[in-house]
């Protein structure tokens, strides 16, 4: 039931945040009653509490894992055989590499993908199959943050093993290509009518460009996307000159 009560509560992980310790505060909150089930000496629970006020950042829907991972660390402290001293440095490398893990796969990717789908299927007029889509993709997230926590209590850092075989890294990438797809789409379902192929040229092309740009540094994103609106603004000045040319 302890820890049942921690993995409710990785939900306000994010409620505490603060400029100093970040997630801190939320990871300490969600720790405390699996802390207190492990450790019944006061002062181990008091020494292992501390070990979880300082820094710590990582991405929301991965902080399931990395306390099911240390309540699983904090049991082999309490039997002797892992040194506490050792946690600091692990907790930091693993909360750091699923932080760039969700940011590249949830961030980048499924949270896209959904939102891109979502608008053009209710673009599309197919609203229930939008509200369907939203209520699976919750379902699917909650199942991933109650095995993966799960699977961090049972396993530990051992499961990180098995987090290699899973290939995130590049089902991201595949996501990412279908996200592209679907930005066709919406644009086919929202560019005014009639389609001219020398429009779409220019609109993939100018958005190809920036995106090239702003991938390898030259110019900031908030510049691309003035640049991208300003072009939009002028688009009916450079239609006109074309219409006129030819």
């Amino acid at each position: 039931m302890a820890y049942f009560r921690s993995f409710m509560r990785t939900y306000l992980s994010g409620a505490g945040f603060n400029t100093r310790g970040m997630q801190n505060i939320g990871l300490a909150y969600a720790m405390q009653p699996g802390l207190a089930a492990i450790h019944r000496d006061p002062k181990a629970l008091k020494a292992a509490q501390k070990r979880y006020v300082r820094h710590y950042q990582s991405h929301p829907f991965w902080t399931p894992c990395m306390v099911g991972i240390l309540l699983h660390v904090e049991a082999t402290i309490a039997a002797g055989a892992f040194p506490p001293r050792m946690l600091s440095r692990v907790k930091d490398t693993t909360a750091y590499t699923l932080s760039a893990l969700g940011d590249s796969v949830f961030g980048g990717s499924l949270l896209i993908f959904w939102a891109l789908l979502s608008m053009c299927l209710l673009l599309s007029g197919q609203e229930m199959a939008a509200l369907a889509l939203g209520f699976f993709c919750f379902l699917g997230l909650q199942a991933f943050r109650g095995y993966t926590f799960i699977c961090g209590v049972r396993q530990g850092f051992t499961f990180l093993e098995c987090l290699k075989g899973w290939d995130i890294i590049n089902w991201g990438l595949r996501v990412k290509y279908v996200n592209a797809a679907l930005l066709v789409w919406l644009w086919a379902l929202i560019w005014p009518r009639p389609h001219r192929w020398w429009e779409w040229l220019i609109g993939v092309g100018a958005l190809m460009l920036f995106g090239r740009f702003v991938r390898i540094g030259m110019v900031s994103r908030v510049f691309a996307i003035a640049a991208f609106v300003a072009l939009i603004e002028m688009f009916p000045s450079i239609e006109k000159w074309v219409n006129n040319v030819f």
